[in-house]
């Protein structure tokens, strides 16, 4: 193993999903943990800062099956390099570092030869079936970690790497018409990044979501209108994100969908969706998509597109020691944009 010299230390602090369940259970517990030694072809990270993301909150809450007893949450982790396993070429101890969600992949299954890697039924995911960045320390594989664009903080970098790759991913499912009206029903971290490229890409947006500083973000960043998310837009859409998991709301953006328009459904949990009345919903050619993690293509493009356009990233930060306050103010809507945990 290659390291900095004298730059590692034997435990670190942690986050752990004690048993997963209801916030207020207390799931979560702080603990002190050996750092983690690379493995072949991969890097040891020293955590400087990681995003919340809402699937942090699936996975402590036991909305997402256990992959991993105990785990550390947090896949939007902004690093440096403090080691490097055997085999690892092209990065440096000390080089700045990006760990996203998805963490691995066969390589050899039929959706991985044809670029479809996300859907990879042998993937494997930061934070979820290996521990993540809710911690001073955590192991990426080399193939899978991300160069960085300059011009962000790390602050603003966390939520770029889940949050805006995913938004990114969903927009493209969205099947967006160049100049078209695209709908955006919840506004979070990954829904205000989307906004942005959406916007620099000529399409006129309009937000659906509740909380009042949600609605004035999006106004702010450019939306055309803001309103409930069980209103109806001002104009029929040609697309829509749903990043709410909310499945109630799923048959009221298909009304709200134009002939021929597209819902990309971006999170990875929804709840129970009602019965769908066809002509009502999804007549005139309407379509449902998911949205099923990204491919590193996606995150490259992403972080290329982030290089070239200079996105307004909206953070709220929280010691490491507060991960669990701060999912409990994500999950009770109590900021807008993205919240990020500081381990440095």
């Amino acid at each position: 193993m290659s390291a900095v010299p004298g730059t590692l230390p034997e435990t670190m602090s942690a986050w752990s999903v004690r048993e997963p369940g209801p916030l207020q259970t207390g799931p979560l517990e702080l603990l002190h943990k050996p750092v983690p030694q690379p493995g072949p072809g991969e890097l040891l990270v020293r955590v400087d800062v990681c995003g919340v993301c809402r699937t942090d909150l699936h996975v402590t809450e036991g909305d997402l099956p256990i992959r991993h007893p105990g785990v550390t949450p947090g896949h939007e982790v902004v690093g440096t390099t403090a080691a490097l396993g055997p085999g690892v070429s092209g990065w440096y101890p000390g080089d700045r570092v990006g760990v996203a969600w998805l963490r691995s992949t066969c390589g050899e299954c039929r959706f991985c030869r044809r670029g479809a890697e996300n859907l990879c039924p042998n993937s494997t995911y930061t934070g979820w079936g290996a521990d993540g960045g809710y911690a001073e320390y955590l192991t990426v594989p080399a193939a899978f970690a991300y160069r960085l664009p300059a011009g962000y903080s790390d602050a603003e970098l966390a939520p770029l790497l889940c949050a805006g790759i995913i938004g990114y991913r969903a927009l493209r499912r969205a099947s967006l018409p160049e100049g078209g009206r695209l709908g955006i029903y919840g506004f979070g971290g990954s829904a205000h990044l989307a906004a942005q490229v959406a916007l620099a890409r000529g399409a006129t947006v309009h937000v659906l979501t509740r909380g009042e500083r949600a609605r004035r973000l999006a106004l702010e960043l450019g939306a055309a209108s803001v309103g409930d998310a069980y209103d109806a837009p001002p104009e029929p859409l040609d697309a829509a994100i749903l990043f709410a998991p909310v499945g109630d709301l799923v048959p009221v953006v298909l009304r709200a969908l134009d002939r021929g328009g597209v819902l990309s459904i971006a999170g990875i949990h929804l709840s129970d969706v009602p019965v769908l009345n066809y002509e009502r919903e999804l007549f005139y050619e309407r379509e449902i998509r998911s949205v099923t993690s990204n491919t590193r293509v996606d995150g490259r493009e992403f972080l290329r597109f982030a290089a070239d356009h200079p996105l307004r990233v909206t953070t709220h930060e929280y010691p490491l020691s507060a991960a669990d306050s701060a999912l409990g103010d994500l999950k009770a809507g109590r900021f807008d944009g993205a919240a990020v945990l500081v381990a440095r």
